[in-house]
């Protein structure tokens, strides 16, 4: 049990599960980009632990981008995205990964997917660590999902609840 400011958290996931999920997320990406040129396209803040495992897993090589934007306020989402970092490589012609920490309702993946329209992407996929198939409304595919989790508000493993809790390795579900 963990407590966060107002909030008491209880362990859903261990570490130890998750680097196993992360494993086998790695090797189905790394059978599926080989050969391709790739860009794995991180959203922050809460996708920055599960790419740098992710990748140190991989046996391929890809480049490394990142978005960090915002639609969370507490437990909440506020339905609004807004974008406060902006992409800056050139996508043109390879293939972009997605790399989400959780996808509720899609309303950041809509987001994104319609950012990159113009950008001449040879694909575009999203991967998720966590997935909440009650809360999602969006019809984008999610194509590779680690692990779907019940609509309950977690922290840990760089998810955070009003920036405090992103550091606890394990993942730890709100009481």
């Amino acid at each position: 049990m963990v407590q966060i400011q107002d909030k008491k958290f209880k362990k859903y996931l261990s570490n130890e599960e998750i680097q196993s999920i992360v494993r086998d997320l790695a090797q189905q990406i790394s059978q599926d980009y080989a050969n391709k040129e790739v860009v794995l396209l991180g959203i922050l803040n809460g996708s920055f632990m599960f790419l740098s495992d992710l990748v140190q897993e991989m046996s391929i090589d890809p480049e490394i981008s990142f978005l960090k934007l915002a639609s969370y306020s507490g437990e909440e989402s506020t339905g609004n995205v807004k974008q406060l970092i902006g992409l800056d490589e050139d996508l043109d012609q390879k293939h972009v990964l997605i790399v989400e920490d959780i996808v509720d309702t899609g309303n950041t993946l809509e987001h994104i997917i319609s950012s990159l329209e113009n950008e001449g992407t040879e694909s575009v996929k999203i991967l998720t660590l966590f997935h909440k198939p009650d809360m999602y409304t969006k019809d984008i595919t999610v194509d590779y999902i680690g692990k779907s989790i019940p609509n309950d508000f977690v922290v840990g493993y760089g998810m955070d609840y009003n920036g405090h809790g992103r550091t606890f390795k394990d993942l730890y579900q709100m009481l």
